[in-house]
């Protein structure tokens, strides 16, 4: 937790029916308030497995089949693949081989009324895809905002409405509810966080209601003991919803999405068939979370963070690991979140730096008049090459997030500070740098004519 800056981790464990529990750090740092049992945090995308499970529940009513499109649900749904216009089925956006590229996150807009969620499937309803529907498995989180979206189409209630009447209500996670931005919050609410050179910082993240069904659930590890209890089948559950949790676990290959050897996507699970078990992880801009559940041994672990770090991936793996006699795993700085904000901290030292010595130099002006005529030289190279090359680098600091697909939204929110910082003073060093050059070759012109006369 210390060496990922992260505030506040919940833990339940549970082995054949016995649980355990454990807190550690804070719940709100500022008001020193401990993390406790009834700590609650937002899941992330270990939210898609109660999204799958809805979907298995309606298709045991005959309310809805895997094989159906989406079209069929949504007329106005048209993707297309190499420009031609495709259909995606359900099965597909359940493994994500629906094609819809991983970047689409960054277009699900902010918002907290009800309209988002059509709003946000609106949006995307045209998109180009990246590879044509069942073919590949591409992680893209709005596969299962769709899904929220044609569960409101068949039962004719909202999504969170339909999954706490039907899913969390009989497993008894009566702590737990979906985070639409218009609740009032509970004091049990853990505060959530954002790194900022090498410190967590409170972060009220923006909400985006269009991602409910993908990211959006509330509980803590008390309900989580249900949740992991019922998937192992060593809890009370009604008959439909404990088939439709075994369903859950069934890997059909030809629908599944393969992520490697013997490992698959489906129903919302990372899936190792041979070894049977199953895993996910969660982030949202201020929490995160991981689970692993091995069916076989009746084992499980399930982690919350309130910040968007990897320590509830190293932590539930670790856990799992002592859980099966073997040793657990030394920290590496290896971790992509402390990686970012270490670079971009350093990167902001060096700029300001920059920055500092550039003003010095543009307050105090400096002589220009070089005499000797191959330094002269030599500093109208420099100059010119900073001016060729300087106008480059602004462009490519204030363009790189369209390049890999993000955008300034998507930084602001997902990211640490010290990203934009960094941005924002690199973009300023090298406008200062062309002003001094410009200054330099003007100065270094005058020189010249003045030597010449």
């Amino acid at each position: 937790m210390d060496k990922t800056a992260t505030p506040g981790v919940a833990i339940v464990s549970s082995k054949q029916g016995k649980a355990e529990f454990k807190v550690y750090g804070y719940a709100d740092v500022d008001q020193k308030k401990q993390v406790t049992e009834e700590s609650l945090f937002e899941l992330g995308s270990t939210t898609k497995a109660f999204t799958a499970l809805a979907i298995i529940l309606l298709q045991e009513e005959g309310a809805l089949a895997y094989s159906d499109y989406i079209s069929d649900y949504l007329p106005w749904f048209a993707p297309t693949y190499k420009g031609e216009k495709t259909k995606i089925s359900i099965n597909q956006l359940l493994a994500h081989t629906s094609g819809i590229p991983s970047w689409s996150i960054r277009l699900i807009p902010e918002g907290i009324t009800e309209e988002m969620l059509g709003t946000t499937i609106h949006k995307i309803s045209d998109i180009a895809l990246d590879t044509y529907p069942g073919t590949e498995h591409q992680y893209a989180t709005v596969n299962y905002d769709i899904l929220a979206k044609i569960i409101e189409q068949v039962t004719g209630i909202s999504y969170q409405d339909y999954v706490t009447q039907h899913i969390l209500v009989p497993l008894g996670m009566t702590d737990s509810y979906f985070s639409t931005g218009q609740e009032k919050k509970p004091d049990q609410l853990t505060q959530g966080y954002r790194v900022f050179f090498g410190k967590s910082l409170a972060y009220n993240a923006p909400r985006y209601y269009g991602n409910i069904a993908a990211g959006y659930l509330v509980t803590n590890i008390k309900d989580l003991e249900h949740w992991i209890n019922a998937q192992m089948g060593i809890s009370d559950v009604p008959d439909n919803l404990k088939n439709a949790i075994q369903q859950s676990h069934e890997v059909d290959i030809r629908a599944a999405g393969y992520v490697a050897k013997n490992q698959y996507y489906s129903f919302g699970w990372n899936n190792d068939r041979v070894n049977r078990v199953i895993s996910h992880s969660g982030s949202n801009p201020n929490y995160s979370s991981q689970v692993i559940i091995d069916l076989e041994r009746q084992e499980a672990v399930f982690v919350l963070a309130n910040l968007n770090s990897t320590a509830p991936s190293l932590i539930a793996k670790n856990k799992y690991e002592q859980m099966n006699g073997n040793p657990m795993h030394t920290f590496k700085y290896d971790d992509s979140y402390i990686i970012i904000d270490l670079v971009s901290s350093f990167l902001v030292l060096l700029a300001a730096i920059g920055i500092t010595l550039k003003v010095i130099k543009l307050a105090g002006g400096k002589n220009q008049n070089i005499i000797d005529e191959n330094a002269r030289r030599g500093k109208r190279i420099r100059a010119r090459i900073t001016l060729l090359f300087r106008p480059l680098l602004l462009v490519l600091v204030l363009i790189w997030p369209y390049l890999l697909n993000y955008n300034y939204n998507m930084i602001s929110v997902w990211m640490s500070y010290s990203v934009l910082l960094s941005m924002g003073l690199a973009a300023i060093s090298c406008m200062l740098s062309i002003i001094l050059a410009c200054i330099n070759c003007s100065c270094l012109k005058k020189s010249c004519y003045k030597s010449i006369i």
